[in-house]
């Protein structure tokens, strides 16, 4: 029988596999990614508010739970946002500055997490 655990577990990783394919359709086409996941260009600023609250929520979830890798991991994951946005605009032409300072934060941390000892809360 299988347990809640796996269950959980089982469920993530295929979750993971289903963002990593709409990452690679936005890649590859991003009008069709648009359309696939019933995004509007004009609702964006108000879907990103969404983003920015779930990105606090998170960051105070890994500093609740108190385990510098959980820190680590999930820095790690805000510093590829960062980047690879200050990325994207970079190279359209645009500011980017604010992007790359939080990439370059978020590294910082990351690093500095993954190198404290694990206290093992994970």
């Amino acid at each position: 029988m299988i347990t809640l655990a796996q269950l959980s577990i089982g469920v993530a990783g295929l979750w993971a596999v289903l963002m990593g394919g709409l990452a690679a359709l936005y890649a590859v086409n991003p009008a069709l990614g648009l359309a696939k996941t019933a995004h509007h260009g004009a609702e964006l600023p108000r879907v990103m508010g969404d983003r920015y609250l779930a990105f606090a929520v998170l960051a105070l979830g890994a500093a609740w739970h108190g385990d510098p890798v959980v820190i680590a991991f999930l820095f790690a994951v805000f510093a590829l946002m960062g980047l690879a946005d200050a990325a994207i605009y970079a190279r359209a032409g645009k500011p980017f500055r604010p992007h790359l300072a939080a990439g370059a934060v978020s590294a910082g941390l990351s690093l500095v997490a993954f190198l404290a000892p694990s206290n093992g809360a994970a």
